[in-house]
């Protein structure tokens, strides 16, 4: 990946209310990766950021026409690209 690539990429957890983002790579492992593959989080996927609860965790996106819920610590092990 080029430098000028990598200083674009956040973290899903950066990303605020509306901001949409394409994603590069799950920085997490075993059955938390394997759980985060299977609901659609794969590379390439765009996901946008719909709301937050009231006390700012979780977080709801949507993603591939679906709304998941995940945790900032959760969301932090995924990197995207903001669009």
């Amino acid at each position: 990946m080029g430098k000028e690539k990598m200083e674009k990429l956040l973290t899903l957890e950066n990303l605020r209310t509306g901001d949409e983002g394409i994603i590069i790579k799950i920085l997490g492992e075993g059955n938390f990766k394997k759980r985060l593959l299977e609901m659609g989080f794969i590379a390439g996927e765009k996901v946008k950021v719909e709301k937050y609860a009231p006390l700012k965790d979780p977080v709801e996106y949507m993603i591939k026409g679906y709304h998941v819920s995940l945790r900032h610590e959760e969301a932090a092990k995924i990197l995207v690209e903001k669009v």
